[in-house]
């Protein structure tokens, strides 16, 4: 009694007081830990959304500049998603789903077989989507008096069975043979369907005197100071203002086409090709969302504008 009246705790008191203040510090690093996981848990889940929102496109230098109209476009449809695109051509964007670092693959040619199984090698399933189409033109220098020419005629040029102007109608002069480089998916499709002319058996090749031009830039910038130059391009990159454009017929006993929308989308100009992005199965999420969109007529307008053939119903 006279301890507690001189103010001094007893020694099972003080133990207690002590076991009460552990306790309420270790409650207060439980409640510490348990609301810093679940922010955590919440940091993460933004992340995630946000990265889900977001789309790679890569491939085709045809398509790059429809791809990113689309893309800039878009942003005002839905300001949540954000689309990277860039070009290198088909078969970068084509290596690039191959190996899963792309949501969407633009080519300007099918895939390949060997391609298709390289993908399935790695657990992807490639879905194809034609998204536009285009007439592939064959130009000229604009002082050139050749206006038109057969698939076999071009077959002949491009294999260098034929190297003088005066053997199709022109000049008295050399043959100057542009062509996109090998990676390029214009490039493909022109040695499958001019080339070699559609036939599978065909082997033949670009004559080694080929310049192979690493864009359509190249193509056309080497044509306007060579009149005596001859190349291709997706139309809608074709200046008629300094290229003049050839009409095309399959073979002599066919109508000489030019290439417009019109030709191209009924399938009476011969080199009307379509366009394609490719995806990891069928796609789901922002990716299905933005494909629809593309698919819409409010994407098919910027197919038009830009000088390219949009999807008709019937596609």
């Amino acid at each position: 009694m006279e301890a507690k009246n001189n103010g001094i705790l007893s020694q099972p008191k003080i133990e207690h007081k002590k076991r009460r203040q552990l306790l309420s510090v270790a409650v207060f690093f439980c409640l510490w830990i348990l609301i810093s996981c679940r922010e955590g848990t919440a940091d993460t889940a933004v992340t995630t959304d946000t990265t889900s929102r977001a789309i790679q496109n890569k491939g085709s230098d045809t398509l790059v500049n429809i791809a990113l109209a689309w893309a800039e476009t878009y942003r005002d449809v839905d300001p949540t998603v954000s689309i990277a695109v860039t070009g290198g051509g088909s078969g970068t964007g084509i290596a690039a789903l191959v190996n899963g670092t792309v949501d969407i693959a633009n080519a300007s040619r099918a895939m390949k077989d060997s391609e298709i199984e390289e993908a399935q090698a790695n657990g992807i399933d490639p879905i194809e989507h034609t998204v536009a189409i285009d007439a592939l033109a064959v130009i000229v220098h604009p002082d050139n008096p050749v206006s038109q020419l057969t698939i076999d005629q071009l077959s002949d040029m491009y294999t260098g069975r034929i190297t003088n102007w005066k053997d199709v109608g022109g000049n008295d002069a050399p043959i100057v043979l542009l062509s996109r480089e090998t990676n390029s998916g214009t490039h493909v499709y022109f040695l499958e369907e001019v080339v070699r002319k559609g036939s599978s058996d065909n082997e033949d090749i670009f004559a080694p005197q080929t310049l192979l031009m690493p864009s359509s830039v190249g193509i056309t910038s080497e044509l306007r100071r060579n009149p005596n130059a001859i190349g291709y391009d997706g139309l809608g990159y074709v200046d008629p203002e300094h290229e003049k454009v050839l009409l095309i017929a399959t073979d002599a006993d066919s109508s000489y086409v030019p290439p417009t929308a019109e030709t191209a989308s009924s399938g009476k100009y011969p080199l009307a090709r379509d366009l394609y992005m490719y995806t990891t199965g069928e796609p789901t999420g922002v990716v299905a969302e933005y494909l629809d969109w593309i698919l819409s007529a409010a994407g098919q307008e910027i197919v038009a504008q830009l000088g390219f053939v949009p999807l008709t119903t019937s596609n």
